[in-house]
């Protein structure tokens, strides 16, 4: 797809993927700069068919993150535009509150840290005695716990559809169907090749490809220096909603970027069980029956992925046994909530999280955008990502428009 001049760009910025957070940046420029052309590539039929549209709708209040990470300061932002946004244009949300558990005696120290870092990230945090458990959920059972009033539940796919909407409305366009095949990269823009044979022609290219993220950026002639490692997440719906008011949260491992099995009543009204994080055998693979040889060859010539199987396995084997056992898994559910039996729990459709590894097994922990010339890459964006979607898609904008002004348009 070579070209040498460009007389004529189809757009000023060309977004790839139509999840929260490129439909974020896109629906940022149309409201920063009036008047900038932007178009999105969506090679799904619609917006928000994987990672924002399979999660458990959580708005995270940002507890967990280091703070002054991006990560602690997008989510704290983030969460307060979100239920904003939702109430602004009647998006199903809640403001629940969630419950950090501790179980046993070796979590109280990190479920302290936890109530240190809340209170830096500037979130409000009310620590619990066993007894006080039962004022939010009389069915859940700890030794202690905190309290975070922030944490709410939204319907993700719904704001994703609204951000398209406005999109259009600015004068954006979307185009679905139009998975990327090739990036052209000159001087003075960029050309996109889509699968189906049409070129577009934009100033700016801005890489928010989610689980395909590095590999549109090697497209465009970049060494993004990280893969994405596919993790599936597995749930269950709670056949007895009436155990769980809110959202309960196990205390995390620092050692892991996952937050372990959790209960989350969504704005249905019914509870999510999980997610678990076992390998996924392909990018989108949402079962273990999904395997792409291709992509799981590509995982595993990958030298970080290696690193973390050594490192980590004995925690990786505990996540496989619960994917493979309903019992093992009601077993970690009922540290939490004691009355669940095995067949409360009913299968429910899975996600999987594009995680970013480096060569040495690093799980990147936080937000990591890169510029290269004419291109702006989003390389890891999971949770809380889609909280932080508002905040992320502004940062992504200026960005864009910084490289636009640069050359002078």
């Amino acid at each position: 797809m070579p070209y040498d001049r460009c007389d004529r760009f189809d757009c000023d910025v060309l977004v790839i993927g139509a999840g929260i957070v490129g439909l974020s940046a896109a629906y940022a420029l149309t409201r920063a700069a009036p008047g900038t052309r932007v178009t999105v590539l969506e090679k799904e039929r619609g917006p928000a068919l994987h990672q924002t549209g399979r999660n458990s709708g959580v708005i995270h209040s940002g507890i967990y993150y280091r703070p002054g990470s991006l990560k602690a300061r997008y989510a704290v932002r983030g969460a307060a535009e979100m239920v904003k946004f939702c109430a602004e244009h009647g998006i199903a949300h809640e403001v629940t509150g969630k419950l950090i558990v501790a179980t046993e005696r070796e979590e109280l120290p990190r479920l302290h840290a936890l109530v240190q870092r809340g209170r830096e990230n500037g979130i409000p945090v009310r620590e619990l005695g066993a007894a006080q458990i039962a004022e939010y959920e009389p069915d859940v059972r700890g030794l202690a716990a905190i309290h975070v009033g922030t944490t709410g539940v939204c319907d993700y796919g719904a704001v994703a559809r609204h951000l398209a909407e406005s999109l259009t409305a600015a004068g954006g366009e979307i185009r679905y169907g139009a998975e990327v095949a090739a990036v052209d990269r000159r001087p003075w823009g960029v050309a996109v090749r889509t699968a189906d044979g049409a070129v577009v022609r934009a100033r700016v290219l801005v890489n928010c490809a989610g689980l395909h993220c590095d590999r549109v950026a090697r497209l465009a002639g970049d060494d993004p220096g990280m893969r994405i490692v596919p993790f599936r997440g597995e749930y269950f719906d709670l056949a007895r909603p009436e155990l769980v008011r809110g959202l309960v949260y196990p205390v995390p491992d620092p050692a892991f970027p996952f937050l372990g099995v959790h209960l989350t009543r969504g704005i249905d009204g019914g509870v999510h069980v999980g997610p678990n994080a076992v390998p996924a055998l392909a990018r989108e693979g949402y079962a273990w029956s999904a395997v792409r040889p291709r992509e799981l060859a590509g995982t595993l010539a990958w030298p970080g992925s290696w690193r973390i199987a050594r490192r980590h396995w004995r925690y990786g084997a505990g996540e496989l046994h619960r994917s493979l056992s309903r019992r093992a898994f009601a077993d970690a559910v009922r540290r939490l909530l004691p009355d669940v039996a095995e067949a409360d729990l009913r299968p429910a459709p899975a996600g999987v999280r594009a995680q970013a590894v480096l060569r040495d097994g690093t799980l990147v922990d936080d937000f990591l955008i890169r510029e290269a010339p004419r291109t702006i890459h989003v390389l890891n964006a999971p949770s809380p990502a889609a909280t932080a979607s508002l905040p992320i898609g502004r940062q992504v904008a200026r960005r864009a428009l910084g490289v636009l002004a640069a050359a002078g348009v």
